[in-house]
């Protein structure tokens, strides 16, 4: 299946980052929102889709719609070789050393679950612990619980920071697995995994990373890494909602048990017994998202297409404009303070309900997140209920951050602070 040019504007490290050239690539980014101009800062929920991911999507469903690994037709082939032309991109965006060590799942979260289903619960005792952190999403926590192991959580400094002595003693306790978030979802913390890999290998220690938030923001290697197991989502990666990303190791993989039962994963069945699939295919039970898997590999062909290095660099840029502008206004607190840190600003102002100011931001066309972020521990480690998120991707522009502290400005009036 031939698919539509998806090819984005290759920027020169040599020049300014050319935003306004990518902004003209999201159509959404063009509407109104409360009648006002749409600021779009909730990107570490979901990014929004460039239109060669739009494109991509149209074209298989208007002329390549088929399912895969089942028909001999020149459709059917033409749709399995799309959906393997994605898991072959996939394991290129992580420097995975083979595709076939690629499997597709709904997200980041499906990957942790099918994780603690077939890879910690068999090895689970009464004893068992998963070694996480005090920033984690609740997906990197209650599946490990589900799968029959205790969670134990690496501490963090004020400025959200792991303390890596902690770690290394943690470890040395040799718990059944480290999960942890490349990047923290609530406070933008990056995590320094590769030295967490090495802590972890010296105790026998297997690693998976949440990589649902540094995806969408630099450069990945899991080799360099070190890691067993790396994940991240589509959908926060300019790509379709429904359809992420699991690597792992081989020999860890081939040693795993299926996650679900169904059609496309089996080697023999009969009423007596059944023998499945190699990987990946053992772990994609029934007809899976295959648009998803199109509009996947539309995503990061655009997104490689884009010099990283000056993305990075501009993404640093609105990271510290975020801080300069929300930290000069009264009554506001910002949270993750780090040296290392993603494009994200978490902040709350004194006397004002993150809710409450979030609507009002809405008021303004801005879109932000409020509450606790799907982390729980670590908001009650903060001292805080709950927190307002404003995240960045490469669209977003200062001039849309200063109209963010503009709008605080006016909400903690309408409020009386």
């Amino acid at each position: 299946m031939s698919a539509p040019a998806t090819s984005a504007p290759v920027q020169s490290s040599r020049r300014a980052f050319d935003v306004a050239a990518i902004r003209r690539q999201f159509p959404i980014l063009e509407r109104l929102s409360r009648g006002k101009q749409l600021i779009y800062l909730d990107n570490a929920a979901t990014s929004q889709k460039p239109d060669a991911v739009i494109a991509a999507l149209d074209h298989y469903y208007r002329a390549g719609n088929s399912n895969i690994h089942r028909g001999v037709y020149q459709l059917s082939e033409e749709a399995t070789l799309a959906w393997e032309a994605a898991r072959q991109r996939a394991g290129h965006f992580i420097g995975a050393p083979s595709s076939d060590e690629i499997v597709f799942v709904r997200g980041t979260t499906e990957a942790i679950n099918l994780v603690a289903s077939s890879f910690v619960r068999p090895r689970a005792t009464a004893t068992s612990v998963v070694l996480v952190t005090a920033m984690e999403h609740h997906a990197n926590i209650v599946p490990w619980q589900l799968a029959g192991a205790s969670t134990k959580a690496i501490p963090i400094s004020g400025d959200g920071v792991l303390d890596l002595e902690a770690a290394e003693r943690m470890l040395a306790e040799r718990p059944i697995l480290l999960a942890v978030a490349h990047v923290s979802n609530a406070i933008g913390t990056v995590n320094p995994v590769a030295e967490l890999c090495r802590m972890a290998a010296r105790h026998g220690v297997p690693v998976l990373v949440d990589g649902a938030q540094a995806a969408p923001h630099f450069a990945i290697d899991v080799q360099a890494l070190g890691c067993d197991f790396y994940c991240f989502s589509s959908h926060k990666v300019f790509g379709p909602t429904g359809i992420g990303v699991l690597w792992g190791r081989s020999e860890l993989l081939d040693g795993m048990p299926p996650y679900q039962g169904g059609g496309d994963m089996i080697d023999e069945v009969t009423f007596e017994r059944t023998t499945f699939a190699p990987v990946p295919r053992r772990f994609e039970a029934g007809t899976p998202h295959i648009a998803g898997a199109v509009g996947l590999d539309a995503a990061l062909g655009w997104f490689e297409a884009i010099d990283r290095d000056a993305a990075v660099r501009y993404e640093e840029t609105l990271r510290d404009h975020a801080t300069n502008v929300l930290g000069t206004i009264p009554g506001v607190r910002l949270f993750g303070a780090g040296a290392e840190k993603a494009p994200i600003a978490t902040f709350t102002l004194d006397g004002v309900h993150p809710h409450d100011l979030a609507s009002l931001l809405d008021g303004d066309g801005i879109c932000v997140r409020a509450g606790h972020h799907c982390t729980q521990p670590l908001h009650r480690a903060l001292g805080v209920p709950a927190t307002v998120r404003a995240s960045f991707a490469i669209y977003n522009t200062t001039a849309e951050i200063d109209a963010l502290g503009d709008s605080v400005i006016r909400a903690r009036t309408i409020m009386g602070r």
